[in-house]
């Protein structure tokens, strides 16, 4: 079973290195039209950057509106049954509002970046 095993590794092995095209072998012209091609198609790629970090952006900011719009009514509701109550409530109100507002910010800041490629 060894010896099967060690025939096969050496196998695989030199039919991977005698089908390995050395690098050397092609000239700097090859070269030079191949890099203008991966140029080409990583232009050709992009094009919907821009429209995909710009709807990221968006629905983060739409979502992070209607969040905080039910964080405030739910809280001012909570203060209406319960005035006593009113520093708690809005203490955490503001303290899930800005949480829920960090997170818009961290999406439309990865929108961004999707628009501009860094």
């Amino acid at each position: 079973m060894k010896r099967l095993l060690c025939l096969t590794i050496i196998a695989v092995l030199g039919v991977t290195i005698a089908g390995a095209t050395p690098a050397f072998a092609q000239d700097e012209a090859e070269l030079a039209r191949e890099h203008e091609v991966a140029l080409k198609k990583a232009e050709g790629a992009g094009q919907g950057k821009g429209l995909g970090g710009g709807l990221a952006a968006g629905l983060a900011v739409v979502g992070a509106g209607i969040g905080i719009g039910r964080i405030g009514g739910s809280a001012c509701e909570a203060i209406a049954r319960q005035p006593e109550m009113a520093g708690p409530i809005g203490t955490n109100m503001i303290i899930t509002a800005a949480l829920v507002e960090g997170v818009a910010l961290f999406a439309v800041v990865i929108g961004m970046l999707g628009i501009t490629g860094a």
